[in-house]
């Protein structure tokens, strides 16, 4: 797959339209079995078959009288879909990819607490789930907010094939992702607490006890934005100095590139989070986020590193893409990955709605505009799935898109 023309298209649930600044996802992809798996309000998913239409597929179990919620983290394995809520009581479950079938649930909210209040931002909330071996981990946590004060309660959870929680490891920290591979779990937390100032911690996958930890050692509560496992090793998005890491398993650093940190253009001091991280290919790839500035909420200058791809092959940047927006993630399989971006932050053009292929080595490779915001990605056998959310500008009054699957094959 080289260029993305003519996809499949299908509508999803009905979703009413994000604000400005869609601060959180409401969908979820994967591609497992031969199909793909979307998720969506109500909780439940729905598997398709690659050209979108919804023949011998499934729809899993939502439930739709139970206040808010969304299927927002999916993944996939041969033998299960684990699929992580956002909502009163923070469900993960276990399906089976062929049928929908539930074999497991499991309530976050019984190790992060219930919401003090209604709504969606103080719900549990599952934000990344991942399949290791006969383990499944889960990534949960629950905010709350005092005035000035911010307050984190989190779990990471290993669970058996039954459902039977395994082990548990507790922190007031706000994990925002993790990887899995060769006994490990690498944990990311973008937000720390005094209590727990550790970016990323690593666990053993079979006892969650704690093998390694690391962290930026920079000041404030911003750490680290994404994690993921590259040749033995853990590359790191660091919220903490807006750089990139690679680590060894005991936290060692092997390399550290500056993608966005702190630089003064126009009189303004201005910087970008690095928000995501891949492994592609052998090689790491990361993707920076909005500007922001040491003085002022609205800056009006721009990093010229934001809402960029920037691969680093050896510690040395190969290749940089501008996407031209907010990235919600990245998909990878093989030498490819896909990146859904959105609006600009601030200036809420909807011309930077798009998705964007590219290779490890050859970098850009081809984009296509999706009218609404392109919240979700997945790519696998010889398929790139994105699903696009409806967007209204406060200052247009005018809907976006609309809740949709898209679909492209080679």
């Amino acid at each position: 797959m080289s260029t993305l023309a003519d996809p499949a298209r299908r509508l999803l649930d009905d979703l009413p339209p994000a604000g400005s600044r869609h601060n959180w996802s409401r969908s979820a992809v994967s591609i497992v079995d031969g199909r793909i798996v979307t998720g969506g309000p109500d909780g439940h998913v729905t598997a398709h078959h690659p050209d979108a239409t919804p023949v011998d597929g499934w729809t899993g179990p939502g439930d739709s009288a139970a206040g808010e919620r969304y299927a927002v983290s999916l993944a996939a394995a041969a033998d299960r879909l684990v699929v992580g809520q956002r909502g009163p009581d923070g469900r993960v479950a276990v399906l089976s990819p062929a049928t929908g079938a539930v074999r497991w649930r499991h309530e976050t909210s019984a190790d992060v607490g219930t919401a003090s209040r209604e709504s969606l931002l103080f719900q549990p909330y599952v934000v990344d789930v991942a399949v290791a071996g006969d383990t499944t981990v889960v990534a949960a946590r629950r905010y709350e907010r005092d005035g000035d004060e911010r307050t984190w309660s989190s779990v990471v959870l290993g669970i058996d094939p039954d459902g039977t929680v395994r082990w548990r490891y507790h922190a007031r920290a706000s994990p925002i992702s993790l990887a899995a591979d060769d006994g490990r779990v690498a944990v990311a937390y973008n937000r720390c607490s005094a209590d727990h100032v550790h970016g990323l911690v690593v666990l053993d996958t079979d006892s969650g006890t704690l093998l390694a930890n690391w962290d930026p050692g920079t000041e404030g509560d911003r750490r680290v934005g994404d994690v993921a496992v590259l040749d033995g090793g853990i590359a790191v998005a660091s919220h903490g100095d807006k750089h990139g890491y690679l680590l060894d398993h005991d936290g060692g650093e092997r390399w550290r590139v500056d993608l966005a940190s702190e630089r003064s253009v126009d009189g303004e001091t201005v910087y970008a989070y690095p928000t995501h991280v891949a492994a592609v290919d052998g090689t790491a790839v990361f993707v920076t986020g909005n500007t922001f500035a040491a003085s002022t909420r609205d800056p009006d200058a721009r990093h010229p590193r934001e809402h960029t791809v920037v691969a680093v092959d050896g510690g040395d940047v190969a290749w940089t893409h501008e996407v031209g927006g907010f990235a919600r993630g990245v998909a990878v399989d093989g030498s490819l990955l896909a990146v859904p971006s959105a609006q600009h932050f601030r200036e809420r053009s909807a011309d930077t709605h798009a998705v964007h292929l590219l290779d490890s080595a050859r970098g850009h490779l081809d984009s296509q505009p999706i009218p609404g915001i392109a919240s979700a990605a997945a790519l696998g056998d010889g398929t790139l799935a994105v699903v696009e959310e409806p967007v209204e500008y406060h200052d247009e009054g005018v809907t976006r898109g609309a809740h949709r699957l898209h679909v492209w094959r080679d």
